[in-house]
């Protein structure tokens, strides 16, 4: 009795939860320095934006915005949003996504405002939407290969050495065969034999799985450059296959803005787009996502229900090595040449991708595209003389990785089994 009657008490001299106010404040100072910039370092003359392209069906035109009001009109709603999230947390709710996600899209297009402030030429949106789907590619790719290793319990560090063997048995094949098709049914087979060495020394010898990620991404790159300073330079036509086909859809590419840079591309975009969905209905929806998940989750309760927990890791760290690989041909899909590290780093952008979509695979897809979007914005913005310093511009795509990852995201839960070898009894 006297317990039922103190437990009342005790709940309410409890004191009371820490409110997360993490997010919120990260929202509110970046916020608050943006309308600062704009308010006393804001930039003079019209911002314009083309909406069309030459070659496009419909001409929609362009559009123009005074530079500095139209900032700083954009950073007051986003600190309106930071207010909101403020409130939210105070009342101990969860921020929605899209309060967050409106909140960088608003901050991203003040950004833009600034940049193209007083330019010329005008930002050709169309042009930079294409351009974002193509050097979204190999991450997508990359981060798939990511969610099917971890949600197993094997961390792939190798990612990076699994794009470039792909890149160039895409690039060798195709352009010894004359087709590019011929390439891409040789990089997911480089990619998987990748993934085989690191599923041996992982999964059956047990050794730390970030050592062997590490070795293997030096060792690809140690044999590619030697195959090409040997092989490719005396055979230099072997550097470039020839470009895949764009497949037009009809009337979905005849759409303004988003026609050509959606629905006219090669079928290297088509197959992501449908890997992405397959994939993600396979982990949550069906039996072996489910053995695949209880695996990276639970391996010992997964045993004892009769999941070969070893066997199950091997296949999938082999598949999404050779989806990875497959990724790596999308390098040299445009008819690019191979080069020495062609890949430039993507393998670990596409971890990070993987990690901001919290080991989901329509969340790593958004975060790629965001990742490509920032890397093909610093092309567009060279190619259009901006006024920001170049070596600023190479650095968005690496800044952006580290702001989204380490600043916006908080704390996500990796698979409780990751990278934690499972000794069969």
């Amino acid at each position: 009795m006297t317990a039922t009657t103190e437990s009342p008490r005790l709940e309410a001299a409890a004191p009371r939860e820490a409110v997360a106010l993490r997010t919120p404040i990260i929202l509110g100072v970046v916020g608050l320095l943006g309308l600062l910039a704009y308010l006393f370092l804001g930039p003079e003359g019209a911002s314009t934006f083309k909406l069309s392209q030459s070659n496009d069906t419909f001409d929609v035109g362009e559009v123009t915005v005074p530079g500095r009001p139209a900032g700083i009109v954009l950073m007051l709603g986003a600190l309106a949003l930071a207010g909101s999230s403020f409130y939210l947390a105070y009342r101990r709710k969860k921020l929605p996504t899209w309060l967050t996600l409106g909140f960088g899209v608003l901050v991203l297009f003040a950004f833009l405002v600034w940049v193209v402030a007083g330019n010329n030429y005008g930002l050709p949106i169309p042009f930079l939407l294409s351009t974002t789907i193509i050097a979204a590619l190999p991450l997508a790719f990359g981060a798939m290969a990511g969610v099917l290793c971890e949600r197993s319990g094997t961390i792939n560090i190798a990612i990076e050495g699994q794009l470039l063997a792909g890149a160039f048995m895409g690039a060798t094949v195709g352009a010894a065969t004359g087709s590019l098709y011929f390439g891409l049914i040789a990089a997911p087979i480089a990619g998987g034999l990748v993934g085989w060495l690191l599923a041996v020394f992982t999964v059956k010898y047990r050794v730390d799985q970030i050592i062997v990620g590490v070795v293997l991404n030096v060792l690809v790159l140690g044999l590619t450059n030697y195959l090409f300073s040997t092989v490719l330079s005396t055979n230099q036509s072997l550097r470039t296959p020839p470009a895949l086909p764009e497949l037009r859809i009809p009337l979905l590419a005849d759409l303004p803005v988003i026609g050509n840079a959606f629905f006219n591309k090669n079928i290297m975009v088509y197959t992501m787009i449908v890997l992405i969905f397959v994939l993600q209905y396979l982990l949550f929806r069906s039996r072996w996502g489910l053995r695949m998940r209880s695996v990276g989750e639970h391996p010992k309760a997964a045993d004892t229900v009769g999941i070969n927990v070893n066997r199950t890791r091997y296949r999938n760290v082999i598949l999404g090595s050779a989806i990875a690989g497959f990724g790596g041909a999308s390098i040299v899909a445009a008819g690019l040449a191979f080069t020495k590290e062609a890949t430039q780093g993507r393998g670990y952008i596409a971890l990070a991708a993987m990690i901001l979509g919290r080991w989901n695979p329509t969340g790593a897809l958004a975060a790629a595209i965001l990742f490509g979007f920032f890397d093909s914005l610093r092309r567009v913005l060279g190619n259009i003389d901006s006024p920001i310093p170049s070596e600023l511009l190479s650095m968005l795509p690496y800044l952006a990785t580290i702001f989204a990852v380490a600043g916006l995201v908080g704390r996500f839960r990796p698979p409780a089994a990751e990278g934690k070898p499972y000794p069969p009894e």
